[in-house]
């Protein structure tokens, strides 16, 4: 009879999507299996006891009428409930009749349950996202598995953030940092370490729920429970979660409304000892559009940034995504796409594929031939700024110099050349000051950078085969 019980729910289904908005049939009727139909008995499976709850509280007048329509005034809608049972990892269902004829069981919004879930249990709230008999929430965290501490690269550019993270997860709600505020540009791994820190709680306190949210999917979270005018089902269900992390928080400035119910979400959490875990690509200083009162209470934790990766930081990136993937790639090409790439760790993954992509796809071995080729193209369609490591990697590469004998105390001439040359092209070419410059060609000061580029302008005047050095390097430079 399962065609047939198909045939009948796929009738009540067409009913249903006429008379309820689209994302309410998705979220709530698009998941529902339909598995038998037997003596006008139609079993329907829904995914959890919540689930079966919300549909009994918010729809039973809706089935109610629409099974009797589709098949007749004698029928009963049957549920088969799927139930976690963490003890074993498995799932285990069981019905849940509905008659539809039954007049005082209709009107009571009552249901004949075969186990009581609810025996020796009370609940203080009659909260439709709480599962009944259980003290917590059946929610799905949203939590990206490869997103992990361990597949976060830890540098200079975010060792504050990230240790602030795992403080977080080891002790959620009862650090210093509550909330966590992690803020950068784009592209340098604010979603990343979010993910982290929810996945590391839910490995040390699997008994605590996590949630991650998009800011853009909280507001429209929101606008719906207004529509729908159940804006109190909304907050209580974000007031239940142990640790919220909501990714760039900036998108709701100048939205007076829902920063008005999210100050209320947040002061309950935080007043509860719950975690918060908020991304933005500003700090909180420069957020504007906030109300002064919710922005003051995103300085009451900890604000950390996310900076640009340094070279090591970037390799180490990269050879961990080829690592991962059990992918081999020469070195010399690992290291010139972490030179070329400065600014953004997406992009840099990006040029990665695209260069992998193409050896695959034209059965080509990866060289650094093919890395340039490809290099070359998506950096100049994504405006690559000149860095001082790209500078000394075009150096070194042009006089065969290792990069640690360039940057070292030597006082050998082709060495100290060399490196006067690194210094002259980063202050061509960088907006950095001189003594940024002097940091990175070995800890140099910026007297030093001043004398290096006085030399190499004079040599160039002077000097016939160091000129054809400085316009070698200065085209390679501007591939």
């Amino acid at each position: 009879m399962k065609n047939k019980c198909v045939e009948i729910w796929d009738k009540c289904l067409s009913i249903i999507e006429d008379n309820i908005p689209p994302q309410s049939y998705n979220t709530w009727f698009a998941p529902i299996n339909p598995i038998n139909f037997d003596n006008d008995v139609l079993t329907i499976q829904v995914p959890s006891q919540f689930f079966y709850e919300w549909l009994e509280e918010h729809y039973i007048t809706l089935l109610r009428k629409t099974i009797r329509m589709v098949i007749g005034s004698g029928a009963s809608l049957e549920y088969s409930v799927i139930v976690d049972n963490n003890s074993t990892d498995k799932s285990k269902s069981y019905a849940v009749k509905y008659p539809a004829t039954d007049k005082k069981a209709t009107q009571n919004n009552q249901v004949s349950m075969p186990l009581d879930l609810n025996k020796g249990k009370t609940r203080d709230i009659p909260n439709p996202f709480i599962i009944p008999g259980l003290k917590k929430l059946k929610v799905e965290s949203q939590l990206v598995d490869t997103y992990s501490f361990d597949n976060f690269i830890e540098g200079e550019c975010n060792r504050l953030a990230r240790s602030a993270g795992w403080a977080i997860s080891e002790n959620p709600g009862k650090t210093a940092f509550n909330p966590l505020l992690v803020y950068s540009s784009v592209g340098l791994g604010k979603t990343h370490l979010a993910h982290a820190i929810g996945l590391q709680v839910k490995k040390n306190f699997p008994e605590k729920i996590v949630l991650y949210v998009k800011t853009d999917q909280f507001i429209n979270q929101y606008i719906d429970s207004v529509r729908n005018n159940n804006q109190n089902d909304f907050v209580h269900f974000y007031q239940m979660i142990d640790v919220l992390i909501i990714d760039d928080i900036q998108f709701i400035a100048g939205k007076e409304k829902t920063q008005d119910v999210f100050f209320h979400i947040f002061n309950h959490l935080h007043q509860n000892n719950k975690q918060l875990v908020l991304t933005s690509d500003k700090p909180p200083v420069e957020l504007k559009g906030m109300e002064p009162r919710l922005l003051s209470r995103f300085k009451w934790g900890l604000a950390a940034d996310l900076q640009m990766p340094d070279l090591e930081t970037r390799i180490s990136i990269l050879r961990k995504k080829l690592y991962k993937d059990g992918i081999e790639m020469p070195y010399e090409v690992v290291e010139y796409l972490a030179y070329s790439i400065t600014t953004n760790i997406r992009e840099m993954e990006g040029a990665l594929i695209s260069i992998l992509a193409q050896s695959t796809l034209n059965k080509k071995s990866i060289t650094l031939d093919l890395a340039r080729q490809m290099i070359d193209k998506f950096v100049k369609s994504t405006t690559r700024e000149i860095s001082i490591d790209y500078i000394q990697k075009v150096v070194c590469d042009y006089f065969s110099v290792p990069l640690d004998v360039l940057n070292s105390k030597t006082r050998k001439r082709e060495i100290v050349q060399a490196r006067q040359l690194a210094m002259y092209f980063s202050k061509m070419h960088t907006k950095n000051s001189l003594a940024t410059i002097g940091l990175h060609c070995g800890n140099k000061d910026h007297a030093t950078v001043l004398h290096a580029c006085r030399t190499v302008n004079n040599l160039i005047e002077t000097d016939k085969q160091f000129r054809v050095y400085v316009d070698d390097i200065d085209k390679k430079l501007k591939l």
